[in-house]
């Protein structure tokens, strides 16, 4: 059993050293690309001869896991870190001098990720956290303070203050991961009171969880955002694709935090299922579209197939419906690069029958019965080729039983796959054939439909600077009026004052929180009416139904989806407009 600090260190580093020779790689090839020179092929030798070094440094630590090192052994162990650190960084100092605009951004995601991880695996030993965390942090502060100086562009300090801000953030997540560590082994070591130890342990890792959504979440939506605003500047095709692989990078990076919440909330056996009614072609009829820009982008055809008595509107989660079928046709594009993908949907007495079929690489038989389990994949190789934690079947699947419904799959490999789906629901009203709609439906929807933010007043309050300078960045454009504010005080007092078409509300503030600043404008004022949006790095089902509770008009959670935040201001600015207009 693992019982000394070091020995725990020295046991991950001992099983992460294949993946970070395969990231070493991957930056090698980028930065050959950003900036060709013989350089990052002598940095790639380098940083193997250091990993392979730091190998045999840790290698006695492993072997005697219960033995306390000697004092030589830990200065050697901190010794190894840090240089490996500063050889393995140092190609972000050649990237961000000689690689341009996307050099500088790929080298402080680079120098953030390497911070991530050794702040993760190292917090067990305080010296090997700091020997590693320290060159970190003098490339991620002292690039852009250097060259600020350096080449006299002030600017560019403006990104060592957001490395600052990265790193409080980071801060507060390790401590927080330091003390979950803590109540865990606690509960381990003491025979008395396990049950009691567990549920706090228990309660330790969800707030754990929490924090780490939150701490992840609100540096995310500053790289993303930007990333996306960088998008929409005149750029040259080489910058472009860099551009596009660091908005990539960020949707797989909130993709597995998501999985990864889903999975422990199934695990802890805290995942609970809404009912609510869903219109059942319409939503299948999106899901598909979705996935159609992409399909086409590899040359692959969509389908959808609706069975003529399937019921317009079920009674089902569609929180969760959804979840499974985005999960089924993203790996359905996901591992097919020719041919076709269909969605069949049929109905059978009491239950939704949907089967997702592709003609991709399909799955090795000898692996099929294994693909429901968690973090697996079809072969080795599949993470390396196309990404993603191995977890979305597993939540699928799961998801799927907890609605108490099936899960299976059938695949040919080479031929392709078929996943099907089989859920009970409730039909709401008649099941009819699908027809065009009527002149009166087309008069509804036109009726509620979005009138456009151009001269709307919003109101957003948040408590971070970074993130209401996005939010002016993202609505202004629309021609709306924006008042920001700080907290939920302000919001309160802003509120009191003066009308606004809509009310964006972060969770987490000073003075005064979100939910009970929401609660104080709907109970009294000018904006007792006026909807209110929960805009929040507080991603948990317990924010969400907190929210709920407090009768928000909509939950969205950062990274900010920039499309997502004005369609859902515009439809509740028109539903607004529409109340207002009948009374």
């Amino acid at each position: 059993m693992i019982s000394t600090p070091y020995a725990m260190v020295a046991q991950v580093r001992f099983r992460e050293l294949p993946t970070r020779l395969a990231l070493a790689a991957f930056i090698c090839l980028v930065a050959w690309v950003t900036a060709p020179s013989i350089w990052p092929l002598v940095w790639f030798g380098a940083v193997a001869v250091g990993q392979g070094a730091d190998w045999i440094v840790f290698r006695p630590l492993r072997l005697a896991r219960d033995k306390e090192p000697s004092r030589g052994r830990k200065i050697l162990c901190c010794v190894s870190a840090s240089l490996n650190v500063i050889l393995y960084s140092g190609i972000a100092a050649y990237l961000w001098f000689w690689g341009g605009e996307p050099g500088r951004v790929f080298a402080m995601i680079q120098v953030a990720g390497g911070l991530l991880h050794v702040s993760l695996h190292m917090h067990h030993s305080r010296a090997l956290l700091l020997s590693a965390v320290i060159p970190h942090g003098v490339y991620f502060l002292g690039l852009p303070i250097l060259s600020a100086v350096v080449f006299r562009e002030p600017v560019l300090a403006l990104i060592a203050v957001g490395g600052l801000m990265y790193v409080a953030h980071l801060v507060a997540a390790v401590r927080q991961n330091s003390h979950t560590t803590k109540a865990l082994r606690a509960a381990g070591d003491l025979a008395q009171g396990e049950r009691r130890k567990a549920e706090v342990a228990s309660a330790a890792k969800s707030d754990f969880l929490a924090v780490i959504s939150h701490e992840i979440r609100t540096p995310m939506n500053a790289v993303v955002t930007a990333a996306n605003l960088l998008r929409r500047t005149r750029l040259d095709r080489t910058q472009r694709e860099h551009v596009d692989m660091l908005i990539d990078a960020g949707d797989v990076l909130l993709g597995l935090l998501n999985d990864v919440l889903d999975f422990s909330k199934i695990e802890a056996g805290k995942m609970q299922l809404e009912t609510a009614d869903l219109e059942l072609k319409s939503k299948l009829t999106a899901m598909v579209r979705l996935w159609e820009g992409r399909a086409a982008a590899n040359g692959v055809r969509m389908r959808l197939n609706l069975a003529p008595d399937l019921p317009e509107t079920v009674r089902t989660d569609p929180l969760r419906f959804q979840q499974i079928v985005f999960n089924l046709l993203s790996n359905a594009v996901k591992f097919t690069a020719k041919g076709h993908i269909a969605l069949d949907a049929a109905w059978a007495g009491d239950r939704l029958e949907i089967a997702v079929n592709d003609t991709g690489c399909g799955i090795p038989a000898a692996r099929l019965a294994r693909v429901f389990d968690g973090f697996e994949q079809a072969d080795a190789g599949t993470t390396r080729r196309f990404g993603g934690t191995g977890l979305g079947l597993t939540i699928s699947r799961r998801l799927a039983e907890l609605m108490g419904g099936t899960l299976t799959a059938e695949s040919v490999e080479g031929e392709g796959s078929t996943f099907r789906l089989s859920t009970p629901m409730t039909v709401v009203g008649e099941a009819r054939p699908t027809v065009a709609p009527s002149s009166h439906a087309a008069v509804a929807v036109a009726a509620a439909a979005p009138v456009g933010l151009a001269g709307r007043s919003i109101l957003a309050a948040d408590d971070h600077e970074v993130n209401r300078k996005i939010l002016r960045l993202l609505l202004e454009p629309h021609g709306c009026r924006l008042t920001l504010v700080e907290n939920g005080a302000d919001a309160v007092e802003a509120a009191a004052v003066e009308r606004f078409d809509a009310i964006l509300m972060d969770m987490q503030m000073p003075i005064m929180d979100g939910l009970e600043a929401t609660r104080r404008i709907h109970a009294r004022g000018a904006n007792t009416d006026t909807p209110v949006i929960a805009l929040t790095a507080n991603a948990m089902d317990v924010h969400r139904a907190a929210w709920d509770a407090a009768g928000v008009y909509a939950f969205l959670t950062k990274p900010i989806d920039a499309a997502v935040l004005a369609e859902t201001l515009d439809m509740a600015c028109a539903e607004r407009a529409s109340a207002t207009a009948v009374a």
